[in-house]
């Protein structure tokens, strides 16, 4: 039985299997994040669309693998994983460190000749807006304080340090991967890019996002909401809303 047919994929986690489903919405996490975090957007947007959200290595049921530390390869890896699921119309939706991984995913589905239907970019500023970071070098104590800062993990793993530790590899990998990110000048995707962001987001702000409009060569809208980077703790509804409209005027 294929992967396409069970579901089971070491990077994929399809929640809700909808064999009814039109559209198929891919969805990559944030730095530290697991494909959980995209259950509740699964459940919401079932059965009309079939969410296939994105579990990177190290954590989860994948905890004992070793992260990977280059967005290029995290890329390339998800493509090989996406390759069963080509039959719908595939859309990507990323958040934060998953909004420039999209893009490169999506860059690349493109090159293969796969249309897509659309790009949600969250929470980031435009891949040509890149600030090199340090976050991959902290220690572990002040790593910690940093997810801690963002709240965007499992509050359970933020609760116990000894737990949280057990991922700390992991998710520093993700942190070099976004922080080391190098974007190649000129590069676009064919689909339309729609922008949402956080009004008190102080890593993305409203020039950086509004610039995502330079990588791509069809239409392109922003949304922006009230609150910080993870915006879409609070703005969840609002925000499935926005992808469901889209996805079923397609």
């Amino acid at each position: 039985m294929s992967s396409a047919t069970t579901g089971q994929n070491a990077w994929i986690r399809r929640f809700h299997p909808a064999p009814e489903a039109y559209t198929r919405l891919v969805c990559l996490p944030h730095a530290g994040g697991s494909a959980n975090y995209y259950f509740p957007v699964s459940a919401e947007l079932s059965p009309s669309v079939e969410v296939l959200a994105i579990q990177y290595p190290g954590r989860g049921d994948r905890l004992r693998e070793s992260g990977i530390d280059t967005l290029e390869t995290l890329a390339d890896c998800i493509v090989d994983a996406l390759e069963p699921w080509r039959d719908l119309p595939l859309a990507l939706f990323g958040h934060s460190m998953g909004a420039t991984l999209a893009f490169e995913v999506a860059r690349r589905l493109e090159d293969d000749g796969v249309p897509l239907l659309a790009l949600f970019a969250s929470g980031r500023r435009a891949p040509s807006r890149h600030r090199p970071g340090t976050v991959h070098r902290y220690s572990d104590d002040e790593l910690m304080a940093e997810l801690r800062r963002l709240n965007g993990t499992d509050s359970r793993l933020l609760e116990d340090n000894s737990v949280l530790r057990l991922f700390l590899p992991a998710i520093r990998s993700d942190y070099k991967a976004i922080e080391t990110y190098a974007h190649r000048p000129g590069s676009v995707v064919r689909c339309p890019i729609h922008a949402l962001f956080g009004d008190r987001d102080t890593g993305a702000t409203l020039d950086e996002v509004r610039a995502w409009r330079t990588h791509t060569t069809s239409d392109f809208e922003l949304t922006e909401f009230p609150g910080g980077h993870f915006y879409l703790n609070e703005q969840a509804p609002a925000v499935i809303e926005i992808v469901s409209k889209y996805l079923v005027r397609l």
